[in-house]
């Protein structure tokens, strides 16, 4: 197999997660009490890349809150002047993925732990790769979805020969325009199948729906977190106190749920908004 690299795209402002993303990159929103972006790299480590030599992390919208959290975790690449979109931020990085293929995937894609589901991972997107073809991992369209490749969607990451790569630019534009659609018109996209679990967590209600998957049918609490009230199939962050009730909530670190509140089906951030899902 070729030689190949990891990218993870959290240039995005999440406008569609506003207003929780007003203050916080979607990348850095908890699913589980683990930021998404880390939920990406963990993937991308599960299936042999990690470090700054092997995988990258690009930034634009409240860059300085990602590049902080990735520290040396990653290469980082910084659009200073606004998001580049999928293929503009792929595009961006040329000179750091060098000649190697890239699996690269969007930071705000929830997919369940392979510890969870063994053998539902992206790894089935690198076996026996020619190194040639562009690769999308893939579900089923839902009834009457549209605009998918052959009945199925896009579910997260993708795998990208460096021949695809290195016509690439850093302008605006998306890898459906510049990788997939010609791919797919050539002959040359592969549609692998996914048959863990995937959301894009791009609405509050997805958002949500994915920490409840974390949470099993259970509640996640971390061990930080001061509880006297009562929680029901809900995720509470580090730090978090819940002196009330909440059903089916994400609690974020450091938010704070007072006596007498009973809270069911929505988002409570640090600094007390409150986003119903």
């Amino acid at each position: 197999m070729s030689a190949v690299c990891g990218v993870v795209l959290a240039a995005g402002e999440g406008q569609r997660l506003r207003p929780l993303t007003e203050s916080v990159p979607k990348a850095l929103c908890p699913v589980g009490n683990l930021p998404l972006l880390d939920h990406a790299l963990r993937r991308l480590a599960g299936a042999g890349l990690s470090g700054r030599g092997q995988v990258a992390v690009n930034a634009a919208y409240l860059a300085e809150q990602v590049v902080a959290h990735v520290g040396d975790r990653a290469h980082l690449s910084v659009e200073p002047d606004g998001p580049l979109g999928t293929s503009g931020g792929v595009g961006r990085m040329k000179d750091w993925i060098g000649g190697r293929g890239a699996l690269v995937g969007n930071a705000d894609a929830y997919l369940v732990d392979p510890v969870r589901e063994p053998g539902k991972d992206i790894a089935a997107l690198l076996e026996g790769w020619s190194g040639e073809t562009v690769r999308m991992l893939t579900m089923p369209c839902r009834p009457g979805e549209t605009g998918g490749f052959s009945g199925h969607r896009f579910a997260g990451f993708s795998l990208l020969p460096w021949r695809y790569i290195r016509d690439l630019t850093d302008e605006d534009s998306s890898l459906v325009r510049t990788v997939w659609r010609p791919a797919e018109a050539a002959g040359e996209l592969e549609l692998i199948g996914y048959e863990g679990f995937y959301l894009d967590t791009g609405t509050p209600a997805d958002y949500l729906a994915a920490n409840l998957h974390a949470a099993a049918g259970g509640s996640l609490i971390d061990p930080s977190a001061t509880v006297t009230g009562e929680i029901t199939e809900s995720v509470v962050g580090a730090g978090a106190k819940v002196s009330g009730s909440v059903t089916r909530c994400v609690i974020w670190p450091g938010a704070v749920v007072s006596p007498g509140e009973a809270l069911a089906g929505v988002i409570r951030a640090a600094d007390g908004l409150t986003v119903a899902a």
